[in-house]
């Protein structure tokens, strides 16, 4: 089933449903809610206010949104599933017999995808604890009534199961002369598939009972054993520079579907690891605290004075410039906002589970994540004005500007993860004793080390390397450069060099661009131009070690 509700109002609803109403009532409104599905036609249209009216029944004012009949249905079998789920409801409690899914596919003798499909066509399923722990059943009353709704669907189901001896063992005998060739598990299953013209399911099932079956006349011999973490991780890492599951199912011998499991484990293993420490207040926990911290940017009353660059920055510094400085109410906002995005993202990431993950809610706890990052880089970005004012004031001649910069860069990012906005300070004056306090830690270290080396000036003349250059032999050595640059970079398409060349700043008219900057000019998302930026390096790595660079 999909994991994600095509209603945003019925997810919301969902929501405070799982919070804030007793359990009891968790299982009245499922029952409302299932007998309601049962009434709702696929292409008629409801309103928002009638379907939490009929579950609720509670009218909302004011939210006369309109839907889909079939996206209705698709959100209230999730509804079901996860108010059944926040009740820990116990079999001992119900009345009636339940069903898993294996026993539902014993006994209409179809394959357990087969239960997967009809929970997509309307039947009602539910979470029980089974055996101390939750797992997916289907009350009685709510089988018998999809049955009498979709007759044809459960004998077409159990027809097209039925198969002959005669059909089993020559599907058996073409898998093995398949295996023996060295064809695997899931290619072995496409090709029976589309030879017997059954589905892959009912021939992966078919295959599997029959080595369960006979365990010493296998048809794959070898049992597949379980990947590892770091193989897992390589399989993630080619899964995200753009190999699709089939072409991984086929590399380690894995079904597309186990892929997907796979590539949302190491999801889940990655954000369960996010950076998540966040300043707490009891602004977060108040009702309707989303709404107000995650409002816009408050704007300014007059618009601020434009900021007098400095003489002498390069240019990419004096863009720093260019970037308005924040007032109190603007800086107090994006912090709480940072924060807020934080804490939400660490409640719902504690509720992660490696065991049985729910994608909707790693995509739910990746976008705060990445919202808390934007945020976070827009503070920096309006500060990043101050490190510079403060490098300067403490280079001396002998230290490189640049690195200072670099330095006080890094202590301004740590500097707004510390920083406790509720104490109504300025967060300036926070970061430039944190910045300051790095310098000092770092700059006498520094001098120590130039003072074990210093000399005097007679010797220091004389040590000195001329660094004096030829000019003609510059614009030389620069024209060779050039022309190998052009000839390794001929090795790529057009969309590849543009990106190499903006990424790395080889256009001297232009700075180096970074991949949102790429992707909104050629128009494909950020991570689609990591892709290719990834796929060019390698090519140019390759032309490099068969025809080495000649450069001065």
């Amino acid at each position: 089933m999909n994991s994600s509700y095509r209603s945003d109002m019925l997810r919301e609803l969902r929501d405070q449903q799982i919070r804030y109403v007793p359990r009891e009532k968790k299982m009245v409104q499922a029952a409302r809610a299932e007998k309601l599905l049962c009434e709702i036609e696929s292409e008629r249209n409801y309103s928002y206010e009638y379907i939490c009216y009929r579950i609720t029944d509670y009218r909302p004012d004011g939210q006369r949104v309109m839907m889909v009949g079939k996206n209705v249905m698709h959100d209230l079998r999730m509804f079901i599933e996860d108010i059944t789920d926040s009740a820990d409801i116990s079999l001992d409690e119900i009345a009636q017999p339940v069903y898993t899914i294996p026993q539902l596919a014993d006994r209409f003798h179809v394959s357990t995808k087969t239960i997967a499909r009809w929970r997509d066509l309307g039947l009602v399923s539910r979470r029980f604890i089974m055996d101390g722990r939750k797992r997916i059943g289907f009350l009685a009353s709510s089988v018998d009534h999809f049955i009498h709704s979709h007759r044809d669907k459960i004998q077409r189901g159990e027809k097209f199961s039925q198969m002959t001896d005669r059909e089993r063992d020559e599907i058996v005998a073409y898998a093995r002369a398949l295996s023996a060739k060295g064809t695997n598990r899931s290619e072995v299953a496409r090709q029976l598939a589309s030879r017997f013209s059954r589905s892959v399911e009912t021939i992966r099932y078919t295959l599997k009972k029959f080595d369960d079956d006979h365990p010493q006349a296998r048809i794959f011999p070898t049992k597949r054993g379980k990947l590892d973490l770091e193989t897992k991780q390589v399989l993630y890492d080619q899964y995200r520079s753009g190999c699709s599951a089939a072409q991984l199912g086929r590399q380690y011998d894995r079904t597309p579907s186990t892929i997907h499991r796979i590539v949302n484990e190491m999801r889940a293993r990655k954000i369960v690891e996010l950076s998540l420490d966040f300043v707490d207040s009891d602004e977060f926990h108040r009702r309707g605290a989303a709404k107000k911290i995650l409002a816009p940017l408050p704007q300014p009353e007059k618009p601020p004075r434009k900021a007098r660059v400095p003489k002498g920055l390069p240019a990419y510094l004096s863009a720093l410039y260019e970037v308005p400085l924040l007032t109190k109410e603007q800086e107090q906002h994006l912090f709480r906002r940072y924060n807020y995005l934080k804490y939400r993202a660490d409640k719902l990431r504690n509720t992660i589970k490696l065991t049985s993950i729910n994608t909707s809610l790693l995509d739910e706890v990746n976008g705060l994540y990445q919202q808390a990052v934007e945020t976070k880089n827009d503070i920096v970005q309006a500060n990043l004005r101050l490190v510079v004012s403060i490098a300067k004031r403490h280079m001396k001649d002998t230290q490189d500007f640049f690195a200072l910069v670099s330095d006080g860069n890094v202590s301004l990012m740590r500097a707004v993860e510390k920083f406790n906005y509720s104490l109504g300070n300025k967060f300036s004056t926070y970061a430039t004793w944190a910045i300051m306090k790095n310098f000092a830690r770092s700059i006498p270290t520094e001098f120590r080390h130039q003072d074990r080396f210093r000399t005097s000036l007679d010797e220091l003349f004389m040590l000195q390397r001329d660094i004096r250059t030829n000019q003609f032999q510059q614009e030389s050595d620069q024209r060779l450069r050039q022309q190998q640059v052009g000839v390794i970079l001929s090795r790529l398409n057009d969309r590849e060099q543009q990106i190499i060349i903006s990424r790395f700043g080889l256009d001297p008219n232009r700075e180096p661009q970074t991949l949102k900057e790429v992707g909104l000019e050629i128009g494909v998302t950020k991570e689609r131009v990591r892709q290719i930026e990834a796929q060019a390096l390698d090519k140019l790595r390759q032309a490099v070690s068969q025809a080495p660079l000649e450069l001065p």
